[in-house]
């Protein structure tokens, strides 16, 4: 399941274990393409996996320096560890993702 954060819950939800974070608009298309992509990833992954809306939270946008969206962050215990900007396939999110969960 994917949960919409906002800058209210943000911290509380990506400040422990592995979160992977889709910084997103309604207006783009690539981000549009994207999300059946993160919900097939949702079904397979055991890490949590949430949507913030740039336009609605543009302070997290500017603590995270969006500067393109899709912007993917890879999040472990509230710190970014990895992040990549525009559409990506599945296998290379999942490959992004295993290599932060043994470390």
């Amino acid at each position: 399941m994917i949960k919409i954060l906002s800058e209210a819950n943000f911290e509380h939800e990506t400040s422990k274990g592995i979160t992977l974070v889709d910084f997103y608009a309604d207006w783009c298309g690539p981000c549009k393409v994207l999300a059946p992509i993160l919900e097939s990833i949702s079904e397979k992954s055991t890490i949590s996996i949430c949507k913030v809306d740039v336009e609605k939270n543009r302070s997290l946008a500017q603590q995270f320096g969006v500067r393109g969206i899709p912007l993917l962050v890879l999040m472990k215990d509230g710190k970014p560890v990895e992040q990549t900007i525009g559409l990506k396939d599945e296998n290379t999110i999942l490959e992004m993702i295993q290599r932060h969960e043994g470390a």
